[in-house]
């Protein structure tokens, strides 16, 4: 196995990581600023306001992205396995 070849591996790990891990993070970030906005606008200075609208939103965005997040794991995996002869021989 080349440096090439565990270069390339890593790369698509790091690939298959962002990709499953952009959907969650961008729903937090998103939900944080609309409820950051509306603190200031009320100027309710509460630390788990935040909490709440967070939790519901990454349950609503992991039921909605699950089955396709598990389904692109799946393949990365398969795919790495079934490579695996290649890589040793």
């Amino acid at each position: 196995m080349t440096p090439g070849v565990v270069m390339e591996i890593g790369r698509q790990a790091i690939e298959v990581t962002l990709l499953l891990a952009a959907p969650p993070l961008v729903a937090a970030l998103l939900v944080g600023l609309l409820v950051s906005i509306f603190q200031a606008a009320t100027q309710l200075n509460e630390a788990t306001l935040q909490f709440v609208p967070k939790l519901v939103v990454m349950f609503i965005v992991l039921l909605l992205f699950g089955p396709w997040m598990l389904q692109y794991l799946m393949d990365y995996i398969q795919r790495l396995f079934e490579s695996i002869p290649q890589l040793i021989g």
